[in-house]
């Protein structure tokens, strides 16, 4: 599904559904503190306030790329949303073999950069990242669930759009209370500067690194003046568009699909005619081509790879040290 506006601004839906929100929250408040087992290595959790779009995914792959940059072999580990093969066993990523229906998109995207597993059971799922090797875990998802304990918990804030209307679904996005989100956190990752992600910034006290989202800059340089048709199929698809603009791409056409939206014939009909009528790209994200298939070279659509740049990385730096300090002191006391 796409956030509906009243999530952005509180409203009279919203507070009529704010009864439901109240029950929804409260439940899952009481999973963010529950009691969960522990993984044999350091596990750092990423979460989002939101029900999507706060930059989950391109904040575990960059703790991915910091940890190899040191010496670590990470692991990620993610569900599979929305994946329709598979069971209940751990399943490691196999790029060359494995498509969206096998692992999900998501997992797809994480597996060009670092060993990834997906299953429900993540204790089960460390359990395979170890035996491949693996000497740390970042889980892409899990902090609602709480079904494994992290040592490391980092929630990634989109500052455009904060908290939303700060109730719980479905009156609003968050997927549990704010201050029990917050609480939960050791530090938070700010993508942007905006007015709603400093407030969350203030009220959290925790400590704060800056981030913004950076597009590609040879994908950024060819969307120079190009007539493009874009498409996503994301929690917040007018994020993608908006960064388009910013490339200084001419955007001629925008179509928005639900969050990871399985993609019908009767789809690339439409995107297809769009191109022509348009005499323009086709360009989506990354996540989206991944559902595609084939289908990618059909239509020729391009894609706008993004990737997370702190400002300043001091703070997950130490915190990342400290993680992985402990873990050797606790392996030299078991010795």
């Amino acid at each position: 599904m796409r956030a509906p506006a009243f999530w952005r601004d509180d409203g009279a839906i919203a507070r009529l559904l704010s009864p439901l929100g109240a029950v929804y929250g409260a439940l899952a408040g009481k999973r963010l503190i529950r009691e969960a087992p522990r993984a044999n290595l350091p596990t750092v959790m990423v979460g989002g306030l939101t029900a999507g779009g706060d930059g989950k995914t391109p904040l575990a792959i960059v703790l991915a790329e910091c940890l190899q940059a040191v010496g670590e072999r990470p692991a990620l580990l993610t569900r599979g949303y929305r994946r329709k093969r598979g069971g209940s066993s751990p399943l490691a990523v196999d790029l060359d073999r494995h498509n969206a229906d096998d692992v999900g998109d998501e997992a797809l995207v994480l597996a060009r950069v670092a060993p990834t597993i997906v299953g429900a059971d993540r204790i089960a799922s460390a359990g395979l990242a170890q035996r491949l090797g693996a000497t740390v875990l970042i889980l892409d998802d899990g902090f609602h669930s709480h079904r494994i304990a992290p040592d490391l918990t980092i929630i990634a804030v989109d500052s455009n759009y904060g908290a939303g209307n700060g109730r719980c679904m479905p009156a609003g996005p968050l997927r549990a209370p704010l201050d029990a989100q917050l609480a939960a956190a050791d530090l938070l990752v700010l993508v942007g500067d905006g007015a709603r992600g400093r407030d969350v910034a203030a009220r959290a006290k925790k400590p704060i690194v800056a981030a913004k989202l950076t597009p590609d800059a040879r994908a950024a340089e060819a969307m120079k003046g190009a007539r493009v048709v874009a498409f996503a199929g994301i929690a917040r698809p007018e994020k993608f568009f908006n960064l388009l603009v910013e490339c200084g791409a001419d955007v001629t056409a925008r179509v928005s699909f639900g969050d990871h939206h399985r993609f019908a014939p009767s789809d690339y009909e439409t995107l297809s005619r769009l191109r022509h009528e348009h005499n323009a790209r086709l360009v989506t994200t990354e996540k989206d081509a991944a559902r595609m298939g084939d289908q990618i070279a059909t239509l020729g659509v391009d894609t706008l790879p993004i990737a997370l740049v702190f400002d300043d990385a001091a703070v997950l730096d130490k915190a990342l040290c400290k993680l992985l300090e402990a873990d050797d002191e606790a392996r030299q006391t078991s010795a």
